[in-house]
């Protein structure tokens, strides 16, 4: 094992599938001469020269749409958007191209694609760069969406997306790009659609995905002071979702916490909360709870962008009025 950062490990993915397949490439802005915006690709442009690293102009829907083609050609692109709020310029291609050309051509053509970069808040950076759009993707058929929460997933889930015959949007954050943490030399993957119990307990099931599985874990640790057992659950991706891992974890601590960056309406834990509802209601003790946003843009100022997005006190909060105490 090697500790590294997660912007780290998003290179090494890159690189080694890059290595294994030269049907694999990177394209998006800032990618090749400057190294990434967040210094993702780093070197690769050096190793894989200007036909496999390449810069594109601030065209988002022009560089989808060209990776899109090329997919549906045989190759395997890796498209970054410098954030997913870049994304929506490009929607078309993502929504109505790569999600559906298998379907309308009748399984003729396969569009093996990968959309990462940054999604959500990343601190002051207002109401138009702090969008997360996860359940907007997830309620695509024809879409994989994956959102990792630690540099050991982000690279045996990226391998395998770019892998997948599938287009896979593969979502990031600006606040992990720095995390380290400890990932194998040797070469793993991770399947799509698998959850991870990243902590065991009896008295209530926290759930969450990406960075938020911080405040998870946080909150999990402060109750375990007060006695409180938390079984943490992490998604990893919400298209596929692993709803079986969800619901055998309610059969045992009888609660539901989930907890998710993102709008109220009709986010992921609002999709979560139907399934426990409809596959496991005899089971709960409380009705689900969710810690989610504010139904608010994101606001500039820090004391406001705290009150608006979930949180660890807010978090252990749910977990109690579902506890009853």
């Amino acid at each position: 094992m090697v500790e590294k950062q997660f912007r780290e490990v998003i290179r090494d993915a890159m690189s080694e599938e890059m290595r294994r397949d030269p049907k694999v490439f990177l394209m998006g802005e800032e990618v090749a001469e400057y190294n990434g915006a967040y210094k993702a690709s780093q070197g690769m442009l050096d190793e894989f020269g200007p036909d496999r690293v390449l810069d594109t102009p601030i065209s988002e829907l022009g560089f989808a749409g060209l990776g899109t083609g090329a997919a549906m050609n045989g190759l395997r692109p890796i498209i970054e958007f410098m954030t997913f709020n870049f994304s929506l310029v490009a929607i078309d291609q993502l929504i109505n191209g790569a999600a559906k050309v298998f379907s309308m051509s009748g399984g003729q053509f396969s569009v093996p694609i990968v959309f990462r970069g940054p999604t959500g808040n990343a601190g002051q950076l207002a109401a138009q760069h702090s969008q997360n759009f996860e359940n907007w993707y997830a309620n695509t058929p024809g879409l994989k969406v994956v959102v990792p929460s630690n540099p050991y997933d982000a690279k045996g889930l990226l391998k395998a997306s770019i892998r997948d015959d599938d287009p896979v949007i593969f979502m990031e954050s600006e606040l992990m790009y720095g995390d380290k943490g400890m990932v194998p030399e040797n070469e793993y993957l991770l399947p799509l659609g698998v959850a991870d119990v990243v902590k065991e307990g009896n008295d209530v099931t926290i759930v969450s995905f990406g960075k938020l599985m911080k405040v998870a874990n946080q909150a999990a640790q402060e109750l375990e002071k007060d006695g409180i057992s938390a079984e943490v659950i992490d998604l990893r991706t919400v298209r596929p979702i692993d709803y079986e891992a969800i619901v055998n974890s309610v059969k045992k601590t009888n609660r539901l916490v989930c907890v998710e960056e993102a709008w109220p309406l009709a986010c992921i834990s609002a999709e979560i909360t139907y399934h426990i509802q409809r596959n496991a209601f005899d089971y709960l003790d409380a009705p689900v709870q969710r810690v989610v946003n504010m139904d608010v843009p994101l606001p500039y100022a820090p004391t406001l962008i705290e009150a608006a997005l979930p949180n660890v006190k807010r978090t252990i909060e749910a977990v109690k009025s579902v506890m009853y105490v």
